[in-house]
C-alpha cells in the first residue's frame, strides 16, 4: 500500500482561519496525511482541538512544547513534509519568511524544509497592496515559493477589496498539485 503524502498545514492569525478547517477536511478526503502547525496568534482565534479533531493528529503550537519524543520537532516535521501549505497567510508570516526570520515553529519548519511551500494570503486590501508586502511576495516567488493569490471580495472590515482568501477548492487543487509533484 502506498504511503500517504504528508502536508504540513501552517495556520496563522487571519479572520479567514475558519476556512483552514475545510481545507484540512478536503485534503484528508483526498488521502493526504495532514499535520497542523499553529502560530501563537492563530490560537487566539480558534482552538487547536478543532484542528486535532479534524486531522486526527497532534497539533504543533510552539518551539518549546514538551515533546514525548527526543526529536528536534521543527527538523523532523520539515523532513517529513511533501508540502508546507500556509493558509491563511498573514502579512506578518510572509514578511518573516521573506527575511529568513525563524522565531516560531512554523518559520523554522519553512526554513528547514526541502519540500515545496505554498502560501495562500488573506488580509486587508491595504495590507496586501502595501509595497513592502508586495516586495516580500515577489522575493519569495523569485526563490521558488508558490502562491495562491487572494481574491476580490468582502473583507473582514466590511469593505470590498483584494485580500480575501482564495476559494477553498482552488487552494486544495494547488496543494494537491504541489504535493504530488
Amino acid at each position: 500500500m502506498k504511503k500517504a503524502k504528508d502536508i504540513i498545514l501552517g495556520v496563522t492569525a487571519s479572520i479567514a482561519i475558519y476556512k483552514a478547517c475545510d481545507i484540512l477536511r478536503r485534503l484528508k478526503e483526498l488521502g493526504f496525511a495532514v499535520t497542523v502547525v499553529m502560530t501563537e496568534e492563530a490560537q487566539e482565534l480558534i482552538k487547536p482541538l478543532v484542528f486535532q479533531s479534524l486531522s486526527g493528529n497532534k497539533v504543533y503550537r510552539g518551539m518549546f512544547e514538551h515533546s514525548d519524543t527526543w526529536e528536534i520537532e521543527h527538523i523532523s516535521l520539515a523532513e517529513k513534509a511533501d508540502l508546507v501549505l500556509i493558509v491563511p497567510a498573514t502579512a506578518n508570516i510572509i514578511g518573516k519568511i521573506a527575511c529568513g526570520i525563524c522565531d516560531d515553529l512554523l518559520t523554522c519548519i519553512v526554513c528547514a524544509t526541502k519540500a515545496p511551500v505554498l502560501i495562500a494570503p488573506a488580509m486587508n486590501d491595504n495590507m496586501f497592496k502595501n509595497r513592502i508586502v508586495q516586495d516580500n511576495i515577489k522575493r519569495l516567488k523569485y526563490i521558488g515559493y508558490k502562491f495562491v493569490e487572494p481574491r476580490y471580495g468582502r473583507l473582514a472590515s466590511g469593505k470590498l477589496g483584494i485580500g480575501c482568501l482564495a476559494e477553498v477548492e482552488t487552494i486544495v487543487k494547488e496543494a494537491k498539485k504541489c504535493a504530488e509533484g
